[in-house]
């Protein structure tokens, strides 16, 4: 009869699942919220004890664990645009790092068990983390390897901006869930770092924060560069409405195409975690 020690199975399931959120996100070069990531383990946690509670055996049969893991993936992920790739990365990794856990415990010679679908041992915990902890770091750099953005696949663009005498250039994703546009001209919007367009202006005119457009334009007293700034709205899941401080720019070229004069909207924060881009494309 095996004995199974309620703290352990959630201790052991909750970390692994962080580990798991964790990958998914780096792999996906997802920004790293981790109080959420952390919301979504303790759920998997609480998940994995209540497979072993009377009455509630129900919960072990697929279409409950899957529910349970596409839960997990909502708590830690809701919002992105890649929701639907997240969730299939997510499961991804799972099931490749039960089996590198699995693996490295039978060469062991420890017992590992997946109990109704959760990860539970009766071996010392510290040689489980350490195994999830070792899985963990291979599986996401090849992961990351296989998920990358690339140039050759079409994903990243280079762009250049021009205004007066100065260019730079930098990387866009092509992202077809960025719609932004000039509501008067109808034109899609690059939405890019404040990095992209500081060396197209003069020193200190652009503040470290943009999370205060407005006051930003408010505080402005540089007519001359005064006119080529304005706030557009938008908005995002979860964000219902929002201003964005964008910078008219004299010209704009995108993957070699002209885009003439063009608007380019500010993030108030980086759009990639990973840093190999700098700014978002629609696909138009």
């Amino acid at each position: 009869m095996t004995v199974i020690y309620i703290d352990t199975l959630f201790l052991l399931n909750a970390i692994v699942d962080y580990l798991l959120l964790l990958a998914s996100a780096k792999v996906a070069g997802e920004p790293l919220r981790r109080g959420r990531f952390a919301l979504g383990a303790v759920f998997g946690g609480l998940y994995a004890c209540a497979l072993f509670l009377p009455g509630l055996g129900f919960l072990a049969r697929p279409l409950c664990r899957v529910a349970a893991a596409v839960l997990m993936v909502l708590a830690a992920f809701w919002g992105t645009r890649r929701l639907l790739r997240q969730t299939l990365l997510f499961f991804c990794l799972s099931f490749a790092l039960s089996g590198g856990i699995m693996a490295v415990s039978l060469l062991g010679r420890q017992g590992l068990s997946l109990e109704g679908g959760v990860i539970y041992s009766g071996m010392d915990l510290k040689i489980v983390l350490l195994s999830a902890a070792g899985c963990y770091a291979v599986l996401t750099l090849l992961f990351k390897k296989w998920a990358r953005h690339t140039r050759a696949a079409g994903e990243l663009l280079p762009v250049t901006l021009f205004l007066g005498d100065k260019s730079v250039s930098f990387l866009a994703l092509l992202d077809t869930g960025a719609t932004l546009s000039d509501p008067i001209s109808g034109r899609p919007v690059l939405v890019a770092q404040r990095e992209c367009a500081a060396p197209l202006l003069p020193d200190g005119l652009l503040p470290h924060c943009l999370d205060d457009p407005a006051g930003f334009l408010a505080g402005l007293d540089r007519e001359d560069w005064r006119s080529r700034f304005r706030l557009l709205p938008y908005r995002a899941v979860g964000v219902e409405h929002s201003m964005l401080l964008a910078l008219r720019v004299d010209g704009a070229r995108v993957n070699g195409r002209d885009w003439g004069p063009s608007l380019v909207a500010l993030s108030p924060g980086p759009v990639s975690d990973g840093g190999r881009y700098s700014a978002l494309v629609g696909a138009e």
